[in-house]
């Protein structure tokens, strides 16, 4: 009697065991299902509640028309929503990066500008201080003479000598016009050992003697605008004459 209760009870765990099985089977289609209707988006209200209370087999010849139908369309890409959806998304990332890289390249323009025009600034301040300084000096070792710098520029911007100002040659930046490298190519020194004008000389047309001088002279007009202790020479008056030698001697 006791033996068989005990098969009994086996029996019953083995069948308690099977519609374990087959619930969790069961359970796992389900999931599976409800996943596959998630990915269909949104359906009508009535999606399900109009095939509820219809039988078994009439769902599957439902089904299976369903699937024939769906076969006509194998050859659309059924990846195309999603695929579009990560293309907008990627546009959208390259749009807000273009637009940053617009703003940086713009703020990059500008503080060209700004050293643009600081540069421009710097270069006119410094050379009004050494012109000055080498007219004042050139008078003083050589009294009757007249000397002066000339600052050099591209011969499309040198402007009439009516229109010449300053505000016609200064940079404008960000393409709008030409930078200072292009405004002023050098300088050009122009004396006259007589004071007259019409005798005034480029460095090239004067003499080994006079060269010199107007090479010391700019040394001494460059040396005022940043002044040292003492300055060394080895023989620079070798190539002048005894006046100009006192001339610098007093310098």
């Amino acid at each position: 009697m006791e033996r068989e209760q005990l098969d009994s009870i086996e029996e019953e765990a083995k069948a308690m065991e099977k519609l374990a099985n087959k619930r969790s089977l069961l359970l796992k289609k389900k999931e599976e299902s409800m996943r596959k209707i998630r990915e269909l988006g949104s359906l009508p209200a009535d999606a399900f509640d109009k095939y509820q209370g219809l039988p078994l087999s009439q769902l599957w010849k439902k089904l299976h028309k369903c699937n024939t139908e769906l076969k006509k369309y194998s050859h659309v890409n059924k990846k195309a929503l999603e695929q579009f959806v990560n293309f907008s998304e990627r546009k959208e990332t390259l749009t807000s990066r273009k637009e940053q890289l617009d703003r940086d390249y713009q703020s990059i323009i500008d503080l060209m500008d700004v050293l643009e025009q600081r540069k421009y600034e710097a270069i006119q301040f410094t050379f009004k201080q050494v012109s000055k300084n080498f007219s004042d000096v050139f008078q003083e070792l050589v009294p009757n003479g007249k000397g002066q710098l000339v600052m050099k520029r591209a011969e499309e911007l040198v402007p009439s000598a009516d229109t010449e100002d300053e505000d016609s040659l200064r940079p404008s930046g960000s393409g709008r016009g030409p930078s200072v490298d292009e405004h002023f190519t050098g300088v050009s020194i122009r004396v006259s050992f007589t004071g007259v004008a019409s005798e005034t000389k480029e460095l090239q047309q004067l003499s080994g003697g006079q060269k010199s001088l107007v090479a010391l002279t700019l040394i001494f007009a460059i040396q005022k605008c940043d002044p040292a202790p003492f300055y060394l020479f080895d023989e620079i008056d070798q190539a002048l004459d005894s006046h100009h030698r006192h001339s610098v001697a007093g310098q």
